[in-house]
């Protein structure tokens, strides 16, 4: 089956051209070029998504690597990828698919339609479906689509996204998500210079939605050296995630390394500590470090009276302390955790 299907959310334009109206770039198209996303191509007037099915091999990921820490913790989400990405970021640790020509058999991407997807889901054993690796906005038909078909199965649909989407073709998707985690980079410099984009509202715009949506999100935001790293910036993320979404939002501070074509000395463990303790002091029950050796500090305590609820080693999930209807066995606090059941 072919790979091109016509997209979604585009207007004609004149002498042929079209504009994407799928994420803030807003791409004016001339016939026969893409759009900033490199998989979306202006065929004679329409636009056309290139990788529209086109699929990495799916995988079984703890859903710990996701990071998603309080969705369905100690269970594996089988997790779907393409190629493409609407963000630009110079220290993209997957830039060699964010990046990459979809019709480059390099890749090793072949077709699998949202039935087919849904059989080899099930057949797996988990009980939900990441859209990840690359940004799954810019595969948005086929998530639409294939998310759809798993929520009817009875599947768990997972998105690991930039947040970079238009209202409008978000809410039309976000009924069938139902946990999320969004990279919140930075402040709209950071945004620009690191990530060469100019709508950070987008993203904070998308988050809310979510929140409102009643979609389980967790917040990631990547500590890189000298450039998002001041007290000033640190606060400004954090009262937004405590004040726009909610102060038990699951907050993770995760280390910089070098990648790509950024080159700045990997992220001070002491800086993703302070971090942690700025989130705490402000009233941010969750805040976990990710890309460090520190188990410590990517365990889950209770909200109410500290108990150690959930204990990580790398991606190997205890529960030392939940009863059986998933409870803390000191306070019996829920902890707002959606468990797998």
């Amino acid at each position: 089956m072919s790979k091109y299907r016509e997209a979604l959310y585009y207007t004609q334009q004149k002498d042929s051209k079209v504009k994407c109206n799928l994420c803030p770039h807003n791409c004016i198209i001339s016939p026969n070029h893409k759009g900033k996303c490199n998989v979306r191509l202006n065929v004679d007037g329409k636009l056309f998504t290139l990788n529209y099915g086109l699929a990495t091999s799916g995988t079984r990921d703890p859903i710990e690597k996701k990071p998603l820490y309080h969705f369905q913790p100690g269970t594996y989400s089988y997790s779907f990828g393409t190629v493409g990405c609407n963000l630009f970021c110079q220290f993209c640790q997957n830039w060699h698919i964010a990046r990459a020509d979809p019709e480059n058999s390099k890749y090793g991407l072949d077709y699998l339609s949202p039935d087919d997807a849904v059989k080899t889901a099930k057949k797996s054993g988990c009980p939900s479906v990441a859209y990840t690796y690359n940004e799954p906005i810019v595969w948005y038909e086929w998530v639409l689509d294939t998310a759809k078909k798993m929520k009817s199965n009875g599947l768990k649909n997972v998105l690991v996204t930039n947040g970079y989407i238009q209202q409008e073709p978000l809410e039309e998707l976000l009924p069938y998500i139902d946990a999320a985690n969004v990279d919140l980079k930075g402040d709209a410099k950071f945004y620009k210079e690191l990530c060469k984009v100019s709508h950070r509202e987008a993203v904070l715009r998308t988050c809310k939605l979510m929140v409102q949506n009643n979609v389980h999100l967790e917040i990631t935001n990547l500590i890189v050296t000298s450039s998002n790293d001041s007290k000033e910036q640190i606060q400004d993320l954090i009262d937004f995630v405590k004040n726009e979404l909610g102060p038990e939002i699951p907050l993770h501070f995760s280390r910089y390394y070098p990648q790509y074509k950024l080159d700045l000395p990997a992220t001070p463990v002491e800086t993703l500590l302070m971090a942690r303790e700025m989130a705490i002091k402000s009233g941010l029950k969750y805040v976990y470090l990710g890309n460090v050796r520190d188990a410590e500090h990517s365990n889950t305590y209770c909200r109410t009276c500290g108990e150690l609820l959930i204990r990580r080693t790398g991606y190997s999930v205890r529960f030392p302390n939940i009863t059986k209807d998933k409870k803390c066995k000191k306070c019996f606090d829920s902890n707002s955790i959606i468990w797998h059941t």
